[in-house]
């Protein structure tokens, strides 16, 4: 069973942030709250920890997962570069739920992008997840923390115990979300392409760059 801290804001233990980021740099997997839903992960530095989310969720390897970071200087030497018209998203809906697919350097491993050359990025609106990255100094590699056939969810009472049973350690926030998906932005190319329609709207982003691609 996972070391369950409590970390629910607005007050809750710096020690609490300390624990949990020691548990990942131990190759632990965390689960932890974001704006949207609870998050399971690891570091994104280390590829063994990352395969064990794989394995506890049977999720297909192929299926990349989403890096979260605490800030936007958090993710380079993770991306080749983010194009300037790319920037005006950043600005606007950074921190929150726009993830964006960007092209990935050697350094991120293979097993967080599925194999492939392109990573999904966010900067989460969350402060203990806030502070957690601070805390570990590199983006967590994670999806949400559901196993197979059950919901993600963003009440950390309603997280399953076959998995909580199957991680380090749980940030306990409460009520963390609104149990709405992060969007999914692919910036590789232009106009950019929808791949997953969530908390942040086609027309609210047409709104700062102009057409977008949705994928059907």
């Amino acid at each position: 069973m996972a070391l369950v801290l409590k970390a629910e804001p607005p007050s809750y233990s710096p020690e609490s942030i300390q624990q949990a980021g020691d548990v990942l740099r131990a190759g632990g997997v965390a689960v932890f709250p974001t704006e949207t839903v609870y998050g399971v992960g690891a570091d994104i530095r280390d590829a063994a920890a990352v395969g064990r989310v794989f394995v506890l969720k049977n999720r297909n390897l192929s299926q990349p997962l989403m890096a979260h970071c605490a800030s936007p200087v958090q993710m380079l030497g993770y991306v080749t570069e983010v194009p300037e018209w790319v920037q005006p998203l950043v600005s606007r809906f950074w921190p929150g739920p726009l993830a964006l697919i960007l092209h990935s350097t050697d350094k991120v491993p293979a097993v967080v992008t599925g194999g492939g050359r392109t990573i999904g990025i966010r900067m989460v609106d969350h402060p203990v997840a806030r502070d957690l990255l601070e805390e570990l100094g590199a983006p967590i590699a994670g999806t949400s923390a559901n196993l197979r056939g059950e919901p993600a969810t963003s009440r950390f009472d309603a997280i399953g115990p076959k998995l909580l049973e199957q991680v380090d350690v749980a940030l306990d926030a409460g009520l963390c979300g609104k149990d709405v998906p992060s969007t999914v932005l692919d910036v590789t190319c232009d106009p950019p392409r929808l791949l997953r329609l969530g908390a942040v709207s086609v027309q609210a982003i047409e709104a700062v760059v102009g057409r977008v691609l949705v994928r059907v």
